[in-house]
């Protein structure tokens, strides 16, 4: 399904944008040495409610999981890029954190995630590696104007990736968000341009680049969710939720202090 929103709609879906960006700003914010990641969860459940929102995460249950995923946020450390499980895991010095997070508030989603390290210590390999991300969905970002196709913005992201030496997998990638947090079309972290649907003002994307040090596969742990590097290296995720304009794309889920 390919959803189409109308100004109305998006202005709500501007609303739930603003609040995943907040949620995600204060638990980066509280993300210090000897945080517990299930503090981290049950933060974010606390702000998920107060805002009278509701998680697209407790009950979300696809084919690639094992049973309903049942936390409010996603919490990948380190050799976990994607569906990190939250788990009593005390965080520590350099440690490679990924926040993710997707809401559905007035009946319409956002879904967001941010890479960052825990503490004073900025190893540059990690640094690079989130920076790569980051400028790949700025990329993806630019490229996603109305009559463009996913695979100018597939192609941007990648051509990023690519550059920066990290090897890309297209298993999962962006989607369409809308009333549901993942719907069509899919949006491949690389891709050829002039190819796939063509970019409508009302659409909303959630465009998420992410990388592994030097792999492209992906391991399941045993608790069914999360997904880390199969070779143990690190690895960094960046998303944000668009919406397509008259004007070019619109990021919903971008935090207050960085906007222009």
């Amino acid at each position: 399904m390919i959803e189409i929103l109308s100004p109305t709609e998006l202005a709500r879906a501007r609303q739930t944008g603003a609040l995943v960006a907040h949620i995600l700003q204060t638990l980066k914010g509280r993300s210090a040495v000897g945080t517990n990641l299930l503090d981290l969860d049950r933060w974010a459940q606390a702000m998920i409610t107060e805002a009278g929102a509701l998680s697209c995460y407790v009950d979300y249950e696809p084919s690639f999981g094992r049973g309903p995923f049942g936390h409010y946020i996603c919490t990948s450390v380190n050799d976990a890029v994607l569906h990190g499980l939250p788990y009593d895991y005390t965080l520590a010095g350099g440690d490679l954190l990924t926040l993710d997070l997707a809401v559905s508030l007035r009946g319409l989603a956002a879904d967001s995630a941010i890479s960052f390290i825990v503490g004073n210590s900025q190893p540059p390999e990690s640094v690079a590696m989130i920076n790569a991300t980051e400028s790949a969905l700025s990329a993806g970002i630019a490229a996603a104007v109305p009559g463009a196709r996913i695979g100018d913005i597939s192609h941007a992201i990648g051509s990023v990736l690519r550059e920066s030496g990290y090897p890309i997998n297209t298993q999962f990638g962006g989607h369409g968000i809308g009333s549901t947090m993942h719907q069509d079309p899919h949006v491949p972290n690389t891709g050829r341009p002039g190819r796939g649907y063509t970019l409508r003002p009302g659409l909303l994307l959630a465009l998420e680049p992410w990388v592994m040090v030097d792999t492209a596969e992906l391991v399941t742990d045993a608790d069914g969710w999360t997904l880390r590097s199969a070779t143990g290296c690190q690895a960094a995720h960046s998303e944000h939720t668009i919406a397509i304009t008259n004007d070019g794309a619109e990021i919903l889920t971008l935090p207050k202090q960085a906007q222009p």
